[in-house]
């Protein structure tokens, strides 16, 4: 036999016995191997079943929980939009029933912002830090309501830290101006005239079209002489 007649017999071996241990294996775990599927198919049953016959009548029932409770925030009724009645709950009691679900998500940012105009910067804090969203205009008004939280506080130093992370989030012409110039009053509050100059600076350079960038100068030119 020529020497690549043998390789080839030798090759066609090597895959015979691979096959045959194949075999021999499915064979000797046969229960195994049906068991581990029978487990997968369960599993993603199970995770189709959560979604389809827990998780969507439960958002379904927390959107028409916060409706209520959101007419009554747009009627400016804070407290009772956090807190509810006997015959409608408030953000708090949708929280605790439906936190979980996205409506549940967005009631945190409604409390944030009940406690806020409620004067209760701490709860407001809290609130607000729990929200969690993919959406960056939602998540830039988020951080720039913190910032408003942590000065009422007089922490001047986080509420500039929290704007100025609002203002790089979502860059727009709408609220990006405003929250620079927050930012820099904050600074200027903590004493910090390089980065309130900075805050200052950016506004004009790339937002001066703004009504805040109208009187900025002066802004501006008190930030650098306080740097003296």
């Amino acid at each position: 036999m020529s020497k690549n007649n043998q390789k080839r017999a030798d090759g066609f071996e090597q895959i015979e016995e691979a096959t045959i241990s194949t075999e021999q294996f499915i064979e000797r775990n046969s229960k195994l191997l049906v068991r581990g599927l029978l487990v997968v198919i369960i599993v993603i049953a199970a995770i189709f079943g959560y979604h389809k016959f827990y998780k969507e009548p439960l958002e379904k029932e927390a959107l028409q929980q916060m409706f209520v409770a959101e007419t009554l925030f747009e009627k400016d009724s804070f407290n009772l939009a956090l807190n509810g009645n006997i015959n409608n709950p408030g953000f708090l009691q949708i929280i605790e029933d439906y936190g979980s679900t996205p409506s549940g998500n967005l009631a945190k940012y409604y409390a944030g912002l009940c406690y806020l105009y409620l004067g209760d910067n701490q709860n407001a804090i809290k609130y607000l830090e729990k929200f969690s969203t993919d959406d960056m205009i939602f998540s830039t008004l988020a951080k720039a309501n913190i910032g408003d939280a942590y000065m009422q506080l007089g922490e001047y130093k986080k509420a500039a830290g929290y704007y100025q992370k609002a203002s790089s989030d979502n860059t727009n012409l709408l609220t990006t101006p405003s929250i620079l110039m927050k930012a820099g009053l904050a600074y200027e509050k903590a004493k910090d005239y390089k980065n309130a100059l900075a805050m200052y600076e950016k506004l004009e350079k790339e937002y001066p079209a703004s009504m805040e960038a109208r009187e900025i100068e002066k802004y501006i030119t008190r930030a650098q002489l306080n740097m003296k």
